[in-house]
């Protein structure tokens, strides 16, 4: 798939060579595996769409003081109905991807997501907003090794260089991995309208200026060109004032949040007060939490404090190795014990 140009829509790559995961060197990978067995290699230019969608979400949530994840936006939204609606028209009943995943059916008839055998290479948490038409005619095939068996694997079928391939980390249109630079090439004039901006602590006394709210995430320790004599965190943004307020790193902890666009996989819905490990970021190790309704999604309350919470992010929800569902958080709140 083509989902972004990265020489002339502000990759952060312009003049070096392509980086990220479309880039022809990965084309010319598939497309050489593919003549040898003999199948046909197709390309799927998807490149407006994901602008549009994906890139356009990225720069407005970040705008808007929240931390996105444009891979979970990707999956959800874009890549599989791309490549479902490629599936039809060659008329294949399946899709198959190389995340690190399973999926299976269970008794009630409804598809779920179940962890990768590999847990460091596990990508079920970026999957969690795939609905039942989605997951239902999707196959995960390497959801069931691990990534060296895979590396193996390559190599003895005659692919020695793929199977030394490095692995991509950064986002794939931000391949130098500097959002900030991206966002001051997407957003005309964005330097001058925040700069000036206060870093402020928590009683509201103005610590000194930043360089614009956009520009700093929550738990963010370094980069913050301000001494105070201690350690300093991000612990909130307000893109209203233009403010950041910095705290200790105890103050990045809380113990309850709001989640919201919940999306269920493995049941319809959960009874008040179910219990769920729960995962906050990507590399999280996930906590034990009881999660009830509410009229706008989800309040979690966790068995203890949690740290770095962080609004944009995904909640994804666990029952051992199952994905139950998953949401966006909205916002983190005050332990709820001292309420």
């Amino acid at each position: 798939m083509k989902t972004w140009d990265y020489a002339t829509s502000g990759g952060g790559n312009t003049g070096k060579k392509e980086t990220g995961c479309c880039n022809i060197d990965s084309f010319n990978d598939a497309r050489a595996a593919a003549v040898e067995h003999g199948f046909p290699h197709y390309i799927l230019d998807i490149r407006d769409e994901f602008g549009d969608f994906v890139v356009e979400n990225f720069v407005e949530e970040y705008m808007a003081g929240r931390t996105p994840n444009p891979c979970v936006m990707c999956n959800t939204h874009i890549k599989w109905r791309a490549l479902l609606k490629r599936a039809d028209a060659m008329g294949c009943e399946f899709i198959a991807t190389g995340h690190y995943a399973q999926i299976h059916q269970h008794t009630n008839g409804r598809y779920f997501l179940r962890k990768g055998i590999d847990e460091t290479k596990d990508q079920s948490y970026v999957l969690w907003g795939l609905q039942q038409d989605l997951l239902s005619r999707t196959l995960l095939p390497l959801g069931t090794y691990h990534k060296t068996e895979i590396r193996q694997m390559a190599h003895d079928f005659g692919y020695p260089e793929l199977a030394k391939k490095a692995e991509s980390y950064e986002i794939c249109f931000v391949p130098d991995n500097d959002y900030r630079g991206f966002l001051k090439r997407r957003v005309e004039g964005l330097e001058e309208k925040v700069d000036g901006g206060n870093f402020i602590d928590k009683s509201g006394k103005i610590l000194g200026m930043h360089k614009g709210y956009p520009f700093y995430t929550i738990g963010q320790r370094k980069g913050l060109d301000i001494a105070l004599g201690k350690p300093a965190f991000v612990t909130a943004i307000d893109p209203d004032t233009n403010t950041v307020v910095l705290g200790e790193e105890e103050d990045l902890k809380a113990n309850e949040m709001k989640v919201g666009k919940i999306n269920w996989i493995k049941y319809d819905g959960l009874p008040d007060g179910y219990e769920a490990f729960t995962k906050i970021r990507y590399k999280d190790k996930g906590a034990m939490a009881n999660v009830y309704t509410t009229e706008n999604g989800l309040n979690v309350r966790f068995y203890g404090d949690v740290k770095g919470i962080a609004p944009g992010q995904s909640a994804v929800f666990y029952e051992g190795d199952d994905v139950i569902g998953g949401g966006i958080i909205q916002r983190s709140e005050l332990p709820f014990l001292s309420k």
